[in-house]
């Protein structure tokens, strides 16, 4: 089975397997990927271990176009969001990024990686979060920088922002909500409220090319959908020019 997007030699992880011949060796991937599912299956929903590897399979696929380095890539995929639930808990009070990158580091010394690759692997992990002063500087980082906002758009982003909705307890739309007036973690953290303050913006802020195309897609569909909902919310019906038989 091959990824979307790539083609048949690149390497993808599906439901938690490796397919193909991995950057890092088989060995070492699942193990990563062993890890990894352990910290985010804790935090589940949204950042649950389906989203590290469609991360990691957008990563390799941009890294791929772009002649990175796949090996570097693919452990800070992996690893990206093992700090995660340590955010949530402190409902925001603490960077997922820098504490996964402290976690990160310790299970890359353990695993023996070389020094050069880990420092490398942890810039990509400081810097991929979308709230950071930290900048991503090398191609690595900007690449999976892009590969992890891009699963937060389009259909997917949806999706992922309905559920997070719900785990905070949410309601299912607040059109013409302030913004200004609302708080993350609250009841007023609708999918809708997502869309206005983070994910319309996502697709001015890619870095690489690949990046940049894919996000254009995904932000048209979201924009589509947003007002599709507001009709049925509302009770208005579909456009039907024809004036057909619903």
């Amino acid at each position: 089975m091959s990824c979307p997007g790539t083609d048949n030699q690149q390497n993808c992880i599906s439901s938690g397997q490796v397919q193909g011949e991995p950057p890092l060796g088989r060995e070492l991937t699942e193990r990563l990927l062993a890890i990894s599912h352990r910290y985010c299956q804790a935090e589940g929903g949204c950042h649950g271990p389906d989203h590290t590897e469609r991360v990691h399979n957008l990563a390799l696929h941009i890294g791929h176009l772009m002649n990175a380095r796949l090996d570097i890539l693919s452990a800070a995929a992996l690893l990206h969001d093992i700090g995660r639930l340590q955010e949530t808990r402190s409902q925001g009070k603490i960077c997922h990024a820098a504490k996964g990158a402290e976690m990160a580091g310790e299970i890359m010394t353990e695993l023996g990686l070389p020094a050069d690759m880990q420092k490398e692997v942890l810039h990509c992990i400081e810097s991929h979060r979308y709230r950071n002063n930290k900048v991503p500087k090398t191609l690595e980082a900007k690449i999976l920088f892009d590969a992890d906002k891009l699963d937060s758009i389009g259909a997917i982003g949806i999706g992922r922002a309905f559920l997070f909705a719900g785990q905070v307890g949410a309601r299912l739309h607040n059109r013409g909500v302030d913004v200004a007036k609302t708080r993350s973690y609250s009841t007023e953290d609708t999918a809708y409220r997502e869309f206005l303050v983070k994910l319309c913006k996502i697709k001015d802020k890619m870095l690489t090319p690949e990046g940049k195309r894919l996000a254009a897609e995904r932000h048209e569909f979201m924009e589509i959908f947003f007002k599709r909902l507001d009709k049925e919310i509302h009770g208005s019906p579909p456009d039907n020019p024809a004036g057909n038989p619903q």
